[in-house]
């Protein structure tokens, strides 16, 4: 009987409850989110319910889009935002987590740098352009500078922030191992403090194409931002909103980009 009731009791399926909250992929919720939304203001522009003036037809949007594609106008403007943006943000974006990396380790960096970063992160960066002009001139040094310096301070603090919240516990087991000084932070401080980091990259990206719309408004011929400020005076609303996909289709290019990286560099968590 003993047996038959311990037999009984090995055959009950335990349910595994150890996900740790671990989120689970659902990929069409997102595309059927922008779906809905678009669809939602095709028929309200076509029931009158939303008013031309204030908003487009998406399908008007969508053939702006594709005749700016056919005349190539697109990769005209395209390509020198692009330059930009990936000039700009890997200077600010690349300072900043090497500066950031050495606030975490070094105490009198730390105490050196943390007022400084603290008094310059709250500026307004848009409105340090027109002294990057003066100072780099009005050509692509300026845009360059701006961009790198709005990605740089929130990148500081997310980096160093990431850094002092790794798990001292494994350093100090480091430590009692025997471990380097150099090793520790190789394979316990930056394997812990990346997760920190690429969320703080998603912010500094988001923020280096904003500013890039605002540098490429004053003294740009060409780029995304000269495009929808040139269709913003003419009022041209199906332009203005071609040039705002863009930048939208931008962001999402980008965070799915910054998502693989982590997919890469984060496998270990599971």
């Amino acid at each position: 009987m003993a047996d038959t009731a311990a037999g009984m009791a090995a055959a009950v399926e335990v349910p595994f409850r150890g996900g740790g909250f671990a989120p689970r992929p659902k990929r069409w919720v997102g595309p059927a989110t922008f779906l809905a939304l678009i669809a939602l203001a095709e028929w309200g522009t076509w029931a009158g319910w939303i008013s031309p003036l204030t908003l487009p037809r998406p399908s008007a949007v969508v053939e702006t889009l594709i005749a700016l594609a056919r005349s190539g106008l697109m990769f005209d403007h395209l390509l020198p935002s692009l330059t930009r943006l990936a000039v700009g943000a890997a200077l600010g974006v690349g300072a900043g987590i090497a500066v950031g990396v050495l606030i975490g380790l070094f105490s009198h960096l730390r105490a050196a740098l943390v007022p400084l970063v603290a008094a310059l992160f709250p500026i307004p960066k848009i409105a340090l352009l027109p002294l990057f002009v003066i100072w780099f001139g009005i050509d692509e040094g300026s845009k360059y500078a701006l961009i790198a310096f709005g990605t740089f301070t929130p990148t500081v603090v997310a980096t160093f922030g990431a850094v002092d919240n790794v798990d001292r516990s494994l350093i100090r087991m480091g430590q009692s191992f025997g471990l380097s000084w150099w090793s520790i932070v190789r394979k316990i401080v930056l394997p812990g403090a990346m997760p920190g980091i690429l969320s703080g990259l998603r912010i500094s990206l988001a923020i280096a194409i904003i500013l890039l719309v605002a540098a490429e408004m004053l003294g740009a011929r060409y780029g995304i931002g000269a495009y929808i400020l040139e269709a913003g005076a003419l009022y041209d609303l199906e332009r203005l909103f071609a040039g705002v996909v863009i930048l939208s289709l931008l962001g999402v290019l980008t965070s799915a980009a910054i998502g693989a990286l982590e997919r890469r560099l984060l496998g270990w968590r599971g």
